[in-house]
């Protein structure tokens, strides 16, 4: 039997794809892009009452959601290590979400929290996951 290819799912969500994108452009470019003014940036509040703070994994996509806000924001980088051994630690200390790649003219996406984008991203790099002592799996 040959080798099998996974299509894409018809239902998966635009949401959906652009958290998929997320990890994979990240785990290839190992740099993580967001939005912000001189006074920080911006941390809405999420359906559930969390607040999120976005990040999006190209400068094209961080252009537009700056614009689609505008208040001066402007798009910075940072590296994918900083993101993870200093903000991340931030926060899920501070009780925050992580904002996906959010898109459309209301700047919507999902949110997961900061260990879902631990595991996320371990295994978009082939890491081991926390406590894994093999291969990262999806789970």
């Amino acid at each position: 039997m040959g080798a099998v290819a996974l299509l894409p799912s018809r239902a998966m969500s635009q949401s959906g794809s652009q958290a998929a994108a997320f990890f994979r452009e990240v785990a290839h470019h190992h740099v993580v892009w967001f939005v912000r003014d001189d006074a920080g940036s911006p941390a809405p509040m999420t359906s559930n009452g969390k607040r999120a703070a976005p990040y999006w994994s190209t400068l094209a996509r961080a252009q537009r959601a700056a614009e689609t806000w505008g208040h001066g924001l402007r798009a910075e980088s940072m590296s994918l290590e900083h993101w993870r051994g200093e903000e991340l630690p931030g926060l899920a200390r501070d009780g925050f979400l992580v904002g996906i790649n959010w898109t459309g003219a209301r700047l919507v996406g999902w949110e997961f929290t900061v260990d879902e984008v631990r595991n996320r991203l371990a295994v978009a790099l082939g890491e081991p996951l926390d406590g894994d002592e093999g291969t990262a799996a999806v789970r």
